[in-house]
C-alpha cells in the first residue's frame, strides 16, 4: 500500500508540473497498485473510499492520455539561461516574440508583485501586452499579499491605479491572493507557457542609481542568475534565441 501511495503522490507532483507523459505512467502504475490493494481490504468502507479514489485517478489519467495522443501537452521550445550581472533581457527580448495580435488573455502566478519595484515590474510588463497585443482583454494576476500593513497598501492602491488605466486601454486585470503560491508562471491564451524561476523580478537595481544608464532601458539593466523556460502546447513553431544586444558580464 505504501508504494501505491507513492507512486500516486509522484503522479499528481508530476501532473501539477505540467510533466503529463511521466505522470500518466506513475496514474496507470498506481491505480493498478491501488486496486489490487483492495482485495485485500476486508472493511466494506475502506474498500468503497479506495474505490472511489481509484476512479478520480482514473478519470485524470484518461485525461493525459488524450492529451498525450493529441500532442495537447506543453513542450519546451526555449530555456533562456541568464548569467548572473547579464544584459539584453528585457522582457521584450526574452518572451516579446510570443506575444501577438492572437492573444486575448494571460494568466501570471507570482508571488512576489508586492514591493514596489515588483509593482513596477508587473506594469511594465502590462504595457508590453498593450503594446503587441492587440486584442488583448484579460489579464489575471494571482500573487501574494505585502509582508507588512505599509506594503499591502501601497500594493491595494497599484493595482487599483492599474486596472483603472488598463480598463481603459479595453482590459480587465483581475488580482487574487494565496498565501501558499510559490512557483512562477505566465499562462499566454494563444498558447504560450512562461516559466520564470524568478518571476517578473530578475533585474537588479540600476549600478549607478537612478539616472544611470540602464534606469528605463531593461535591455540595459544587469540581472540576477535565473532561469525562463518557455513552452508552447501545440509546439507550433521553435523560437530561435538571437539577441545582438546580449552582453554577459567580464
Amino acid at each position: 500500500m505504501e508504494a501505491c501511495t507513492d507512486l500516486l503522490k509522484r503522479a499528481v507532483e508530476l501532473d501539477a508540473a505540467q510533466r503529463y507523459p511521466e505522470a500518466l505512467v506513475c496514474y496507470e502504475e498506481g491505480i493498478q497498485n491501488l486496486l489490487r490493494a483492495m482485495g485485500e481490504v476486508g472493511a466494506k468502507r475502506d474498500r468503497e473510499q479506495m474505490r472511489r479514489k481509484a476512479e478520480e485517478y482514473l478519470k485524470r489519467a484518461e485525461q493525459l492520455k488524450r492529451m498525450v495522443k493529441e500532442g495537447t501537452t506543453p513542450e519546451r521550445v526555449r530555456c533562456v539561461r541568464i548569467a548572473e550581472g547579464a544584459t539584453g533581457y528585457s522582457y521584450g527580448s526574452v518572451f516579446g516574440d510570443c506575444l501577438d495580435s492572437s492573444l486575448v488573455s494571460v494568466e501570471l502566478d507570482d508571488p512576489y508583485i508586492r514591493a514596489r519595484h515588483q509593482l513596477h515590474n508587473f506594469v511594465r510588463f502590462c504595457e508590453l501586452l498593450v503594446s503587441k497585443c492587440s486584442k488583448l482583454s484579460s489579464v489575471k494576476l494571482l500573487t501574494t499579499k505585502g509582508a507588512t500593513p505599509s506594503e499591502e497598501s501601497v500594493q491595494s492602491s497599484a493595482f487599483s491605479e492599474l486596472s483603472e488605466s488598463l480598463r481603459h486601454c479595453g482590459v480587465d486585470l483581475t488580482v487574487s491572493y494565496s498565501t501558499s503560491l510559490h512557483d512562477r508562471e505566465a499562462r499566454l491564451s494563444n498558447g504560450w507557457v512562461l516559466r520564470m524561476g524568478r518571476g517578473l523580478d530578475y533585474f537588479h537595481r540600476p549600478p549607478g542609481g537612478q539616472f544611470s544608464i540602464g534606469a528605463n532601458d531593461f535591455d540595459l539593466r544587469p540581472c540576477h542568475q535565473t532561469t525562463i523556460e518557455i513552452y508552447h502546447r501545440l509546439n507550433a513553431r521553435r523560437i530561435v534565441v538571437n539577441n545582438p544586444r546580449e552582453h554577459q558580464p567580464s
